[in-house]
């Protein structure tokens, strides 16, 4: 067999593995960190080298999310939906991600969004079902507390109590 005709060098993982991973990545702790680390730098390698693929980056955030770096997973699918607000996985997945660390207001409005860019069925009922998870969740077991009221009020309050304990005490030891 001819030199030419022979190939040496090994292709980069993300040619051999499909944009979206498969079923051994829905299992997190099936997967070793070694070949996770390497479909990760991968998929940054593909960034920089197709910068306005919005497919590349959803799978970079989908990676980052099974490797359990939230705020890259979610740096990466943001500028999924930068690249393309109407890609339904990166939205999907963005919804996902709000969902599992339980910020339910956002989720909600993210998974509704992803309802309306579903282009199939499968697509709009998977989409549908989260977000009656979503819905389901806010509903009956989270306790939705926003932090929109003023602590002011409460912080001197704690304070003028500590300041008097501290002078009872003081008056009580004379």
């Amino acid at each position: 067999m001819s030199q030419a005709l022979t190939t040496t060098h090994e292709a980069p993982l993300f040619l051999s593995l499909p944009l979206v991973p498969g079923v051994p990545w829905r299992d997190p702790h099936n997967v070793p960190p070694a070949e996770l680390a390497r479909y990760i730098t991968d998929l940054e390698h593909a960034c920089v080298e197709q910068p306005q693929s919005a497919d590349l980056r959803t799978c970079l955030g989908m990676a980052h999310a099974v490797n359990y770096d939230v705020y890259k997973s979610m740096d990466a699918l943001e500028a999924a939906l930068v690249l393309d607000r109407t890609h339904f996985w990166a939205q999907f997945k963005y919804a996902e991600l709000q969902y599992r660390l339980r910020a339910l207001p956002c989720a909600e409005k993210e998974a509704a969004k992803t309802v309306d860019l579903a282009q199939s069925r499968s697509q709009l009922a998977v989409a549908r079902k989260q977000l009656h998870e979503i819905r389901r969740l806010n509903r009956d077991s989270t306790r939705n507390v926003t932090w929109d009221k003023p602590l002011a009020l409460p912080a001197v309050m704690l304070a003028a109590m500590i300041a008097l304990m501290l002078v009872v005490g003081m008056t009580w030891q004379w």
